[in-house]
């Protein structure tokens, strides 16, 4: 039990690190410690996944303000409908199958892995509080709330996208205003699993410090690695991790075809990435190598 508990908290401190270098990622590598590590069900791991995941971005979300990389106006509106759409997600999420939630947050990795590998078009343009489009942000925010609240996952890497295309705001302020509502999210989801589930509240606490530690270090790294590489780096680890949960997840057939399809899809990934300077998940993105550093992580 001891060593278990040593391993689960020195992996938490990689949730930091994530928080700290990608603005996001928190909950994608919370949930599966907290299950397979820990030996929580799954929905006591998703609960606690979100008080995390929300401490940790609110104690970052401080730094971000005292930089002024924060928008209010913006943060708090799409926080404000993310935290009715979390809490109905939590609510929900109490009443479905533990085995039904690992899935689809196995499916949100995948998702999420690709998107990272992807990429994303990054935006210059400064903060337009006064062009707010409510109505949009609001949706948006109803929307990855109740994401976040029913599965645990789809933090950072949905909010920030949203907020730079919807709110108009840079790369900097979109995370730093992310992590704002991904804190009152979290939190508003986790009240609505609070009302099915009880929590081991030594262990979570246990895990939001070394996680909280690790966002300190992970804004210490932030501006030596590339940000790009970084992130295209680590959707191969979380899509590796999702085919892993699902893998453990879906019943034995399905683990079958999933584990060939998966490995011969890995595989050749990683042989383009690695061996073909020609191949198509290397390209570049057309932003400005000023404009693709980490300083979305501090």
């Amino acid at each position: 039990m001891t060593l278990t508990l040593a391993l689960t908290l020195l992996l938490s401190v990689l949730i930091g690190i994530s928080l700290g270098l990608l603005g996001g990622g928190g909950s994608i590598l919370t949930v599966p410690i907290l299950t397979y590590v820990a030996g929580m069900n799954p929905k006591e791991a998703i609960a606690a996944s979100l008080f995390v995941v929300g401490a940790t971005s609110a104690v970052s979300a401080v730094t971000h303000a005292r930089k002024k990389r924060v928008q209010w106006r913006t943060g708090l509106v799409f926080g404000a409908a993310g935290m009715a759409g979390a809490f109905g997600g939590g609510l929900l999420g109490g009443h479905i199958p533990g085995a039904v939630l690992m899935i689809a947050f196995a499916l949100m990795m995948v998702a999420t892995s690709l998107a990272m590998i992807r990429g994303r078009k990054n935006h210059t343009t400064g903060a337009r509080d006064a062009e707010l489009p409510v109505p949009k942000v609001v949706l948006e925010g109803l929307v990855v709330g109740l994401v976040t609240g029913l599965v645990g996952a789809g933090g950072g890497f949905l909010v920030v996208p949203a907020l730079a295309l919807l709110g108009g705001l840079s790369m900097p302020v979109a995370v730093g205003t992310s992590l704002v509502v991904i804190a009152m999210k979290s939190f508003a989801g986790l009240g609505g699993y609070l009302t099915t589930v009880i929590l081991d509240w030594a262990l979570v606490g246990g895990v939001t410090a070394a996680a909280i530690l690790g966002s300190f270090l992970g804004a210490r790294l932030a501006g030596r690695i590339p940000e790009a590489a970084l992130r295209k780096g680590f959707g191969f680890f979380v899509l590796a991790m999702g085919v892993f949960v699902l893998v453990q997840e879906l019943p034995s057939p399905a683990n079958l075809f999933l584990g060939i399809t998966a490995g011969a899809t890995a595989a050749v990934a990683a042989l383009c990435w690695f061996a073909i300077p020609a191949c198509p998940l290397r390209r570049k993105s057309p932003t400005s190598p000023a404009t693709t550093t980490a300083t979305e992580a501090h």
